[in-house]
């Protein structure tokens, strides 16, 4: 049997969902298991021995629009699956995958298009999203199910660029991750270099990281101080390596707060715009969330927004950074 698992969400989406990789296997021992993602998450399931391989779907990319669309599903048509679980509630994961002709389709029964799949089923909204994931496969799983545990595998160290390499080999280290997809989900950049410049004074050494697009806000936590800036340097596969080895990570409601989860890395995670009541806290590994509490226009959005709806910005602002040390040194001195 050759099948298909589906998740073309975001990366901290994609975290979420690998424990549904060993359920199939678990189900399936001597299935052929293949994982279609987005092209930033390949790097974040790539290494998983479980898998077969890994289809990349550019959604907005080479893969956008009805033409893109038909070529990919004719694509997948030729891998001759027999089976696809779609964790992806979108109209056109459904419509790619009927469109690919495969035999048996199970979606959510809450996807758009649900019709299009042969089989759905119901997926527990008050779970957290590692449980709500694995609903996939007809049961309710259990908070404390062996099968609900993050998967991901950072590159060997031989594989790392050299400055990487150098960060993940060094004594222990804090990690800070002060960027998000979502502007309302970040924590204000002086509270993030008020952070850096207490680990600093006590001699921690410090690594700020985050994507191509968060080089500005990295710019400005470290400027003038003694840190190790991977901001845009790092790649997605690299920066596993560096969470995994840190003693500490310090971060918003984002992919990196599960990838800490999943490398069971002691964190803070600060939560602005979002709420942990949606699912998407941490999981299996030590925490302590950092919110503001008592604003009545929390949470204002499930996965956040571009814009303050009030224009205060009180819960990216109003969180002391003295709170965040605090809660850091509880974990570290555990």
């Amino acid at each position: 049997m050759k099948i298909l698992l589906v998740q073309t969400s975001f990366l901290g989406d994609t975290v979420l969902s690998t424990p549904v990789i060993a359920a199939i296997k678990k189900l399936y021992p001597t299935a052929e298991l293949w994982m279609m993602v987005t092209p930033q998450a390949k790097a974040l399931v790539e290494r998983d021995p479980l898998l077969a391989g890994v289809i990349v779907f550019a959604k907005r990319g080479a893969d956008a629009g009805i033409r893109g669309l038909w070529k990919k599903a004719q694509e997948i048509r030729q891998q001759s699956f027999d089976m696809a679980y779609s964790l992806h509630k979108s109209w056109r994961t459904a419509l790619l995958l009927a469109l690919a002709r495969i035999p048996v389709r199970i979606g959510f029964s809450t996807a758009k298009l649900a019709f299009l799949y042969t089989r759905t089923v119901a997926r527990e909204a008050s779970l957290h999203d590692v449980l709500r994931n694995l609903c996939i496969l007809g049961t309710t799983p259990s908070a404390d199910s062996p099968d609900a545990e993050l998967r991901l595998y950072a590159p060997d160290v031989s594989q790392l660029s050299t400055s990487v390499q150098q960060v993940v080999t060094s004594s222990p280290y804090v990690v800070l991750v002060p960027g998000s997809a979502w502007p309302t989900k970040m924590w204000n950049w002086e509270g993030y270099r008020e952070v850096a410049q207490h680990f600093l004074a006590r001699s921690k050494k410090v690594v700020v990281v985050g994507g191509p697009d968060e080089v500005a806000v990295a710019r400005k936590v470290c400027e003038s101080l003694p840190v190790q800036n991977l901001t845009g340097i790092a790649s997605i596969a690299e920066l596993l390596s560096v969470i995994k080895n840190a003693a500490l990570v310090v971060c918003n409601d984002s992919m990196a707060l599960h990838v800490a989860s999943a490398f069971k890395v002691p964190t803070v995670p600060i939560f602005c715009a979002t709420s942990p009541r949606f699912g998407f806290g941490p999981w299996r590994n030590r925490a302590t969330i950092i919110e503001k509490e008592g604003l009545s226009c929390k949470p204002c959005r499930r996965h956040g927004g571009t814009v303050c709806p009030t224009g205060t910005e009180s819960c990216m602002r109003d969180v002391p950074a003295p709170t965040v040390i605090a809660a850091a040194e509880r974990l570290l001195s555990a």
